[in-house]
């Protein structure tokens, strides 16, 4: 029973992986829009705020109502939140400097990040299938980069270092996965965007150490305006977004096993090239496209090879 329901909670683990990258999309297409802009706290906290409404209405109900607040781990959650602050506040200054397809392909060493860091740090194994696979999805992130184009300036750190911060994030998940629930450990996060945007909005919301050099500074810096009546769809959409990719990604990381749910992250890459397409007219190239289907061909394979892990096999006469 126990060879059967491992498969099937991995399984439950990609979907919900897969359904958390789709809003994190919304995510890094709103903080795009909005970049040239607002100031990055400033979006960050009305996106909280939002978050927060959204979590009461459609969350709270359903995870034992205030109860969800009780925890015995409140310096993990705060290390998780930290984590996962200090990697948006990274990507999402990136996103303000480079083309979307560029910043969220360069985040995807993550994956191999929390591989890494699955084995060292939570003794779990990763086979050389799975390695395979991962190194497939690698390879057609490169194809999309391109060594040598204007992802790899020194923007592209930023993204660098928020995959590796969100290795981390999601080792912390690892651990307090068995007594925290995924709206206790989506609350705190919460909770944390909203207290660190509002303390660093507090000394720098004027905008005085601006200077309007680079995109990513300017991003960080730049003094809050008025939000136009036009962009409040965006702040909602974060909102949502981020509350239901948050308890998503959760999930998949309380489901299954970390090496297993980091590659199917991958879909990310194909949908950021979409928005690129819509909403900025930056079109694929012939290496893009073969980057996709390297992306999804590894994730699919992931997933197909672990329902047939999940089919018994019928015994074999010369085992006991």
């Amino acid at each position: 029973m126990t060879s059967v329901a491992a498969p099937s909670s991995n399984t439950m683990g990609a979907f919900c992986a897969m359904a958390a990258i789709l809003c994190f999309s919304f995510v890094d297409l709103g903080i795009k829009l909005l970049s040239e802009t607002y100031a990055l706290h400033q979006v960050v906290l009305l996106r909280s705020l939002v978050s927060l409404v959204v979590f009461g209405a459609f969350i709270l109900p359903f995870s034992g109502g205030l109860k969800v607040f009780r925890t015995r781990r409140p310096g993990a959650h705060l290390l998780r939140g930290s984590f996962i602050v200090c990697a948006n506040i990274c990507l999402f200054l990136g996103l303000a400097a480079m083309p979307i397809a560029d910043a969220v392909a360069i985040f995807f060493v993550s994956p191999l990040a929390i591989a890494v860091m699955s084995v060292v740090f939570l003794g779990e194994t990763v086979g050389p299938r799975r390695w395979a696979a991962i190194a497939v999805g690698l390879v057609g992130v490169l194809l999309i980069v391109q060594p040598g184009t204007e992802a790899f300036q020194v923007a592209s750190l930023l993204p660098a270092i928020a995959a590796i911060l969100y290795g981390a994030m999601h080792m912390v998940t690892r651990r307090i996965r068995d007594t925290e629930s995924a709206g206790t450990m989506t609350i705190y996060v919460i909770l944390t965007f909203l207290v660190s945007s509002a303390v660093i909005g507090f000394f720098i919301s004027d905008g005085r150490y601006e200077a309007g050099a680079h995109p990513a500074l300017s991003f960080l810096l730049r003094a809050w305006p008025p939000l136009a009546s036009a962009d409040l769809w965006v702040i909602v959409m974060l909102g949502f977004a981020g509350v239901g990719g948050s308890w998503l990604i959760t999930q998949a990381y309380r489901l299954s096993e970390a090496a297993f749910a980091a590659p199917f992250e991958y879909v990310a890459m194909p949908i950021a090239i979409f928005w690129g397409v819509v909403f900025f007219d930056t079109w694929p190239t012939l290496n893009a496209w073969a980057g996709i289907v390297l992306i999804l061909g590894s994730g699919l394979y992931m997933l197909w090879r672990e329902h047939r892990k999940g089919v018994p096999h019928p015994p074999s006469p010369t085992r006991r």
